[in-house]
């Protein structure tokens, strides 16, 4: 078995992200990590979900360190001691356990490698529920074609994320999500982003000081509850830094846009937020 995401794994081709600086590739069980070693975080993770394959195990929870890479370049059990972050899954648990049921025990271990974890504020509200479930709604959206998903996930790896134990803390996190959509015999390449926002509902100057007071007392930089919005992929591009290849142009939402030239040139009026998964347009 060939470890990592399969870019053939749809009928159609999916590379995985590519950026302007270093990332460590790390391949496991049907899904591979791209790790920042500067940020000691993964900048993306691209997951190869078969949903007429999906195994239902139980947790393993053995939270460990990637051998494959220093101690130094992951965000390990340090960050979240004693404290209210959780260590969010980006690769979700159950999204490559599928197969034959010894690769499916393999690909559950493995997503619980530290590169393949972010801080998360562990209060939040019913909003995890629906960041977490995306994936699921558009799996019953696919259903039709062949049941197959390729899902990319990562925290957008921002310069002024507050920082806290030594690792910048990020407060929004991107998703996209790809198939194969159309005709079996002429299927097209169609994808859906999402951001994830727990910035805390401050003003600009209040924020700087509530972080400032935070880092002051060795406390976790405040975070707020969890909102989520479905957003252009050219936006999660211009937020990242991150070439997703062929996704922007098969955004279900609005292929033909431009895209910004930077975060700084986002236009959030374009961001739709959501609040259950029929806000979800999936054509």
């Amino acid at each position: 078995m060939t470890l990592g995401h399969d870019p053939n794994f749809l009928v159609v081709p999916v590379p995985l992200p590519r950026a302007a600086r270093p990332l460590r590739e790390l391949p496991s069980t049907h899904f591979t990590v791209q790790l920042d070693p500067a940020r000691r975080l993964a900048a993306a993770t691209v997951v190869d979900v078969d949903g007429a394959r999906l195994l239902d195990l139980p947790r393993d929870d053995d939270w460990h360190l990637d051998p494959r890479v220093p101690a130094s370049e992951q965000a390990g059990p340090e960050l979240y001691a004693d404290n209210d972050l959780d260590r969010g899954h980006l690769v979700r648990r159950r999204d490559p356990v599928w197969g034959d049921e010894d690769v499916a025990r393999q690909a559950n271990a493995e997503t619980f490698a530290y590169p393949n974890a972010a801080p998360q504020a562990a209060q939040f509200n019913q909003s995890k529920e629906l960041w977490n479930g995306l994936e699921d709604h558009v799996l019953d959206h696919a259903e039709a074609l062949r049941q197959r998903l390729v899902v990319l996930t990562g925290p957008v790896l921002a310069p002024e994320d507050p920082v806290y134990r030594g690792v910048g803390i990020p407060r929004l996190f991107w998703k996209v999500a790809a198939w194969a959509d159309g005709p079996a015999d002429a299927p097209t390449l169609a994808a859906a982003a999402f951001v994830l926002d727990q910035t805390p509902q401050l003003g600009e100057i209040d924020l700087r000081a509530a972080d400032a007071r935070a880092r002051a007392a060795g406390d976790v930089p405040p975070l707020g509850p969890f909102r989520t919005f479905q957003v252009p992929v050219a936006d999660v591009e211009a937020l990242t830094g991150l070439d997703l290849g062929p996704l922007a142009a098969a955004d279900v939402l609005a292929p033909s846009a431009p895209a910004p030239t930077g975060p700084s040139a986002l236009d959030r009026e374009r961001w739709t937020e959501l609040h259950d998964p029929g806000d979800v347009v999936v054509r």
